[in-house]
């Protein structure tokens, strides 16, 4: 269990400082999402009136204009933890004719949006696809943006005198077009450090050491509020993949291969799917993209094992972290285990910190015969 926690503000336009003491005294609430397959995404609420700092020169000299870059770290323990490293999209004030019940929100969306800003030509010519994340990334070294490129499962590298990659649309858009292809995915993660963020391009991290147990109804030990599972039976998807030989122009089905090669199994006995498929538009793929695209989609639908919950972070000990491994204890034989955390939602006031969670996994029954806190 935890004491305390504190809130820390940067703000500015390409490197933030320490919000002034007047922002921190008028900060009400801090609201930030992650979740897998989106942008992650804040709003900041600020107590307003007529005579504060914040309406009469902050506001007005575009403290919190659009495009500012805004940073929260929450400390735990003495542990610094990045949350938010974003660009704020907008901001609402919203007068109120009852005594300090005037405020302005700022709302805003992680660092992955500089990527979107700006429409691009550009030829790789010889290049895998890890080397163009790399290559692209470098357009935002002054945000503190790290490429984190893993090689895909099957190489594909494009020979210059076959195929030149072109890259048409947002960088953004062709990072996730190349992930897609691969079956992995790409976001920007903010952190370890204040300033700095990961642009993560491989596989959903499914692998390594879990967080804290969520632990429900276990008297004493119970660290969560809520938390409920559910088992969709028509979430699960097979998904079959058409390849057309480019010699005979014959369309060939080649089989999907085991998913475990890049989401291994989170539980002792998978969902059967009840839908089946092809996937579309894959004849204009090569055989090699074609598969890769296969394993993904099937990846995507695999998990039909979902829970969401809420806790207390001074009770559960720990900042619960998306996109990567938690384990439940106390939820029974069949849902104890393993589970991948799609999303967190950090809710923070004064004095209260607290978080929603969604998680998911492809079957019942834990990995392990006892799942540790």
């Amino acid at each position: 269990m935890l004491r305390g926690f504190y809130l820390s503000l940067l703000v500015g336009p390409v490197v933030p400082v320490p919000a002034p003491q007047p922002v921190m005294d008028a900060l009400l609430s801090a609201q930030v999402t992650s979740a897998a397959g989106q942008a992650s995404g804040f709003q900041i609420t600020f107590a307003l009136s007529k005579k504060s700092l914040l309406s009469t020169a902050m506001l007005p000299a575009g403290y919190f204009d659009p495009k500012i870059r805004v940073i929260l770290v929450v400390t735990t323990n003495n542990v610094p933890t990045v949350l938010m490293d974003g660009i704020i999209t907008q901001h609402t004030v919203t007068p109120s004719n009852e005594p300090g019940q005037s405020t302005l929100t700022i709302t805003g969306q992680d660092l992955s949006l500089l990527m979107d800003l700006e429409e691009k030509n550009t030829c790789y010519p010889g290049m895998p696809a890890e080397a163009r994340i790399a290559l692209l990334c470098l357009n935002y070294v002054l945000y503190g943006i790290v490429p984190l490129p893993i090689p895909p499962v099957l190489l594909d590298i494009p020979s210059p005198t076959e195929r030149i990659p072109i890259q048409t649309g947002t960088d953004l858009n062709y990072a996730k077009a190349l992930a897609q292809e691969a079956g992995y995915v790409f976001y920007i993660e903010p952190g370890p450090l204040p300033g700095m963020s990961i642009a993560y391009w491989g596989p959903e991290i499914r692998i390594g050491v879990p967080q804290p147990a969520l632990s429900v109804n276990m008297d004493a030990d119970t660290n969560v509020e809520s938390l409920s599972f559910t088992y969709d039976g028509l979430s699960k998807q097979q998904m079959t993949v058409g390849v057309t030989e480019p010699i005979t122009k014959i369309t060939i089905d080649l089989p999907v291969p085991d998913i475990g090669i890049l989401r291994p199994p989170l539980a002792l006995r998978p969902a059967m799917p009840l839908r089946q498929g092809p996937l579309p538009d894959s004849s204009k793929w090569t055989s090699t993209q074609a598969l890769l695209m296969g394993m993904a989609q099937t990846a995507e639908a695999s998990d039909s094992i979902s829970g969401t919950g809420q806790l207390d972070v001074l009770r559960y000990g720990h900042i619960l972290k998306s996109r990567q491994l938690v384990s439940v204890r106390g939820a029974g034989v069949a849902y104890d285990g393993f589970y991948y955390v799609k999303s967190v939602t950090h809710n923070i006031k004064r004095g209260e910190y607290k978080q929603s969670f969604s998680v998911g996994r492809d079957g019942m029954i834990s990995l392990t015969p006892r799942v540790m806190p």
